[in-house]
């Protein structure tokens, strides 16, 4: 089957073969290697894309559903020449450290001041809820993404 669908603002065709995720079409056919494949099971967050304006665990979506969709990986995100501001928070307050959980932390934050350029911290928590960090303890992230909604970061 062939799915046509928008990433990261490129029209891009996918041959699908079965009943494949999102994230292997991604990663594996469109060579987009940003999301990861952790607990196939939308739990931890490490595959986060936004999938026509909603953050969705793009382990659990089928890819041959995407047909006519925009899609928003983490490679979607800034670019080579420039950081987006959330990529930057997290730099600069050393939020970053395996990296594995960084794609999904970083499109769910950067999903979450589109929406809303100065989140609470209450909010930032919520938002991030499903994203699982083994390595930072989350007190890094927080605060970066808390300064960046107070306009401090």
């Amino acid at each position: 089957m062939i799915v046509s669908f928008t990433v990261n603002g490129e029209e891009r065709i996918a041959n699908v073969s079965g009943p494949e995720s999102l994230l292997t079409v991604l990663r594996e056919e469109l060579g987009l290697p940003g999301s990861k494949n952790a607990c196939e099971q939308g739990e931890c967050g490490s595959c986060a894309v936004v999938l026509d304006g909603a953050v969705v665990t793009s382990c659990l979506v089928m890819a041959a559903d995407c047909e006519g969709s925009e899609v928003t990986t983490v490679e979607g995100i800034g670019s080579d020449r420039e950081l987006h501001a959330v990529q930057q928070a997290l730099l600069d307050h050393g939020a970053v450290q395996c990296g594995f959980c960084t794609p999904g932390f970083v499109v769910t934050a950067a999903h979450l001041f589109e929406e809303n350029p100065h989140p609470s911290s209450d909010e930032i928590k919520e938002a991030l809820s499903g994203n699982i960090c083994r390595c930072t303890g989350y007190g890094a992230i927080a605060r970066a993404l808390e300064e960046l909604a107070e306009g401090t970061a």
